[in-house]
């Protein structure tokens, strides 16, 4: 019992320090290693996992909207990222850039991508000719590096991956539909797969992405009550079409401009999955997206049969989800342990008295509720479980993330409550990016959006009492 206790101690409570509580259950989990380079983290098998699961889902539902994967190039010359000013204006900061190739200095020094915009622009302008070759509905996976002055991990790192949806559109009306419909996918998958709920609306112009004409975005609350900006889809308009000269020829055979979009959503998802359901004995995967999804833990597994049943019972589970065997010569409170540190969703307890019985125990690793499952209704009651589990996980999260959202409708409720409340502020805004700024200085809380589902909570901005334009979501940010 000693060494459990230990494995459990090895995490700092959340309570006490929520910063210090994330950074052991990343490490703890064996998610991510930190690596020589600062900033830069190594995805360890089980973090690499759970990214894979979230590409095979995510591209399944890119595709069923038409999206084809293409992959650019890593490196950006300098005069192809100046072509739209807002735009390496907005990521200069934050570009790493190659000066030397071998042991010559290069005579136009390269960017390494912070994104592909002026990439995906290039291309078009070469592909794109008649109003046959629209729309272009591309995506890829890479990854991307922003030289962060603070890093950690999943949240932000140097180096960091994601997907980056590119679309060039024939009108104005086909983008902007683009536009929601690829925000739509995000806030689903995030639901149905992640249980974690979102917050959907737009950025303002001071937090939109440099050189979009709208931003669009999910935001997540997380346990500490910070809020995380979880993906983003962005309408390009026509600006970067005519920085880049992508035209075509219409049905009237006149030259127009190609209207765009760019949306994405990185690794810094898996961050807030575990912010969102993790505790003190760390990881709690949602069910739909755990690389496992059911331990078999064997008891007393050198008796006669328990081993073979074991196995039997993946078998069967095994046609529908992702099980394994923990047939390691640990004892079964360090397995508990180990299994709940990881977050399986499930676990299934099984030894000589349950094959007696010809039944087991199933565990459910967010609640620890126990189920006693006979054997032949196993398949199918493991089904029941794990969907009972997701819907409960996503209402949990809800339940939090609504008691954590607060009004305010002047600006001493709204200081008292950025000081003492952590959560979502929801209150009314005029407009004015002085208000923004004034916010942020005197609170460190930013916009997070203006949600598409809009409401009056009073007539005048919550800042310089002047008349309300928008209700915005307020809060301190990842």
């Amino acid at each position: 019992m000693a060494k459990e206790k230990k494995l459990v101690e090895a995490i700092t409570s959340m309570e006490e320090n929520f910063a210090q509580w994330y950074t052991d259950v990343v490490k703890k989990a064996e998610l991510v290693d930190y690596s020589s380079v600062r900033g830069c983290t190594i995805f360890r098998p089980a973090g690499y996992a759970i990214w894979e699961n979230i590409q095979k889902k995510l591209d399944a539902k890119f595709k069923e909207t038409g999206v084809e994967n293409v992959y650019m190039p890593m490196f950006i010359p300098e005069s192809l990222l100046q072509k739209e000013a807002d735009h390496v204006e907005g990521f200069a900061p934050e570009v790493a850039w190659v000066t030397q190739g071998g042991l010559d200095p290069l005579q136009e020094k390269l960017a390494v991508r912070p994104t592909s915009e002026t990439l995906f622009c290039e291309h078009y302008s070469h592909v794109v000719q008649s109003y046959r070759d629209l729309p272009k509905l591309y995506n890829q996976w890479c990854s991307v590096v922003r030289w962060e002055k603070t890093t950690r991990p999943f949240l932000r790192t140097m180096e960091f991956l994601w997907q980056e949806g590119h679309t060039a559109h024939a009108t104005a009306e086909e983008a902007s539909a683009r536009t929601e419909q690829m925000l739509n996918v995000y806030a689903d998958f995030c639901e149905n797969v992640l249980a974690i709920p979102m917050i959907k609306g737009r950025k303002t112009d001071k937090e939109k992405f440099a050189g979009a004409e709208a931003t669009y975005t999910i935001e997540a609350l997380m346990h500490d009550g910070k809020a995380l900006q979880s993906g983003t889809s962005h309408n390009f308009g026509d600006g970067f079409a005519k920085a880049f000269d992508i035209q075509y020829t219409d049905q009237n055979n006149k030259l127009q401009y190609a209207h765009q979009t760019s949306w994405g959503m990185t690794t810094r998802i898996i961050g807030a999955m575990i912010m969102v359901h993790g505790d003190n004995s760390g990881l709690v995967l949602p069910p739909r997206i755990a690389p496992t999804q059911i331990m078999i833990i064997p008891i007393m597994q050198k008796k006669e049969g328990v081993l073979e049943k074991a196995e039997e019972l993946r078998q069967i589970l095994a046609k529908q989800f992702s099980v394994k065997v923990d047939d390691s010569d640990k004892n079964p409170g360090w397995k508990y342990s180990e299994q709940e540190m990881r977050g399986i969703p499930v676990r299934v307890e099984v030894g000589p008295k349950d094959i007696e019985a010809g039944k087991c125990v199933v565990v459910r690793r967010d609640t620890r509720e126990k189920i006693t499952v006979a054997f032949e209704e196993l398949e199918t009651k493991m089904g029941e479980i794990l969907d009972q589990m997701h819907h409960d996980m996503l209402e949990r999260a809800r339940a939090h993330r609504d008691a954590h959202t607060y009004v305010a409708t002047n600006y001493d409720e709204f200081k008292d409550i950025a000081e003492n409340k952590p959560g979502f502020i929801k209150a009314m805004w005029c407009g004015d990016e002085a208000c923004e700024n004034k916010i942020k200085e005197d609170l460190a809380v930013t916009s997070r959006c203006m949600p598409f589902e809009q409401e009056q909570v009073s007539d005048v901005c919550v800042c310089c009492g002047k008349p309300a334009k928008k209700l915005v979501y307020w809060g301190k940010a990842y």
